[in-house]
């Protein structure tokens, strides 16, 4: 007889940065310790994904507690500023 397992959908915020020796850093703040890089942003991204499943997989496995859900609102603020038009941008 086979085990049904329920699963739902979780969501988990990378933050992906340029690194000052070339390519890409990227973390979860939400998992200590789970960070990865990459020579391009897409090999950031897929690392990272990769690193948060076997990160989360191992925390299930071991009975420990998820921290809660991230949500966009935890991480992303609107902001609006006035700027003069002769603002310059780097």
């Amino acid at each position: 007889m086979k085990r049904v397992v329920k699963t739902r959908d979780y969501k988990f915020v990378a933050i992906i940065k340029p690194a000052e020796e070339g390519g890409y850093y990227a973390y979860c703040p939400l998992l200590p310790g789970c960070a990865t890089q990459g020579e391009t942003y897409a090999e950031a991204v897929a690392n990272i994904e990769d690193a948060i499943k076997g990160t989360v997989e191992a925390m299930v496995e071991h009975g420990d507690s998820l921290p809660l859900e991230a949500t966009e609102e935890n991480y992303v603020l609107d902001i609006p500023v006035k700027l003069p038009r002769a603002a310059r941008f780097a």
